[in-house]
């Protein structure tokens, strides 16, 4: 039987304005952020979305994207394997400090996670959620590189090909069967005042 996971990343943060790794490490949504959740939970309601089951990073800045995006009326479950891409000694530090992508393993040296832990990490958490028996309709909130990683993963089986970044609060649906994810719709719109 096929499920349905919608997969979103977080609403801007200030580190996201102001250019910093951000990974673990955390900072608060902006007033342009609030605004892109608000955006996205009109969305899931103009398109009468309901979900049975709602999982966040344990990001402050993704439960406080998912919490807006529910009105505050979901109960959610945090969860480690949705964290974004640990960039170790990297977090918090300018954005051009940065390799060329792809990152690759650049970051393992540093203390953080190389690109295939990431993508691993992701697979395997979704899969964990979506193979419960009463998750039909999930809500999955997460991080940019994180989203990228799990959509690679999968990227062969795509009905909908990515072809620009995941902009905050962009909503990917997937259908899921038999251990395979398929994109099926990409909401990806760059809100940016």
């Amino acid at each position: 039987m096929k499920k349905t996971l919608y997969l979103m990343r977080h609403g801007q943060t200030l580190f996201n304005l102001q250019h910093k790794i951000q990974g673990w490490c955390d900072a608060p949504l902006t007033q342009l952020g609030i605004k892109q959740a608000k955006i996205a939970s009109e969305y899931f309601k103009d398109n009468q979305i309901t979900f049975d089951h709602a999982y966040s990073s344990t990001s402050e800045r993704a439960c406080d994207t998912l919490e807006i995006v529910t009105d505050g009326k979901m109960p959610y479950t945090r969860v480690k394997g949705l964290k974004e891409w640990n960039f170790g000694a990297f977090e918090g530090k300018d954005e051009c400090l940065n390799p060329k992508l792809p990152y690759g393993d650049f970051f393992k040296q540093f203390g953080g996670d190389s690109e295939m832990e990431l993508r691993e990490r992701m697979v395997k958490t979704l899969t964990d959620i979506m193979n419960q028996d009463d998750h039909k309709v999930v809500l999955a909130v997460s991080h940019g590189a994180a989203c990228a990683q799990f959509y690679r993963a999968f990227e062969q089986y795509a009905k909908v090909l990515k072809k620009e970044r995941f902009y905050n609060c962009c909503i990917l649906k997937f259908e899921y069967e038999n251990g395979i994810f398929t994109l099926v719709e990409l909401y990806n719109k760059n809100v940016t005042e």
